[in-house]
C-alpha cells in the first residue's frame, strides 16, 4: 500500500466514523434489533449486540467491496 492510498483510506475511514457518530447523535443512541441479548439486573445492565454485529459486518463487507473493488 502506497502513502497516497493510505491517506485515502485513512480519510474514508474519518468520513465513517462521523457518519456512523451523526446517526448515532440522531437516533438518541444506539438501535437495537430484535435477536440482541439484553440482560436487566439490580444495578446493572448486560447488552450483547450479536443481530446488531451481524448486520454491521454484512453492510461495512458490502460497503468495503465496493470501494476497493478491482477491475
Amino acid at each position: 500500500m502506497t502513502v497516497p492510498h493510505l491517506g485515502r483510506l485513512l480519510v474514508g475511514l474519518g468520513l465513517l466514523i462521523a457518519a456512523a457518530g451523526a446517526v448515532v447523535w440522531l437516533v438518541g443512541g444506539i438501535p437495537r434489533l430484535p435477536g440482541d441479548i439484553i440482560v436487566q439486573r439490580r444495578g446493572w445492565t448486560l447488552y450483547i449486540p450479536i443481530v446488531t454485529s451481524i448486520v454491521l459486518s454484512l453492510f461495512l463487507t458490502l460497503l468495503l467491496n465496493l470501494f476497493f473493488a478491482r477491475r
